[in-house]
């Protein structure tokens, strides 16, 4: 068994490289924000809840960036999956990055979900996929904030988010949560 791992804020984050829709790939090494990378874990194409979310991304995506703040919607779906998902949501700003393998999922923290069928939207799930997760990180390459979840419902509020980072930038208010001695 190989369990999920807990990211630590001011701590480096695991690798990431996956292909970006359109084309190349990111890997967040080489492409810091200059404030932060807002990454964007979703189910897949078969969750209504992860196409409802991606919408409200894509509505506030120039918000973010005007923030210094790149926004990335990442899911394991191969592309032609995650290509439905950003028709679906009628993306023209947000990128996609697809066939993240479930490994670097788990790496990142991530719970893995097997395959229930079809959804009630009627698109079956993957045999094996990751549940959502949001993380901003550093241009350092650090975790600031993370938050997962083991099912698709009660996401973090993406007006909230640009909300904190208005805080945080502000006020310069150090990543929380990197405490590892004994308690």
């Amino acid at each position: 068994m190989n369990p999920p791992r807990v990211l630590i804020p001011r701590q480096p984050v695991p690798a990431l490289d996956a292909p970006v829709l359109g084309g190349g790939h990111f890997n967040l090494a080489v492409s810091p924000a200059p404030t932060f990378n807002l990454l964007v874990f979703y189910r897949g194409l078969h969750c209504p809840l992860c196409a409802k979310y991606l919408i409200e991304l894509e509505r506030l995506h120039d918000d973010f960036v005007q923030r210094g703040v790149l926004p990335l919607a990442i899911s394991s779906d191969n592309a032609e999956r995650a290509e439905a998902m950003a028709r679906k949501i009628n993306a023209a700003k947000l990128k996609f990055c697809h066939d993240l393998p479930l490994s670097t999922a788990r790496a990142w923290g991530l719970t893995i979900s097997t395959s229930r069928g079809k959804t009630s939207i009627g698109i079956d799930e993957p045999a094996l996929f990751s549940e959502p997760g949001l993380f901003l990180v550093k241009p350092d390459g650090t975790l600031y904030w993370g938050s997962t979840q083991t099912m698709p419902f009660a996401r973090p509020h993406f007006d909230e988010i640009l909300g904190a980072i208005d805080f945080v930038v502000k006020n310069d208010y150090p990543a929380r949560g990197e405490y590892l001695g004994s308690v």
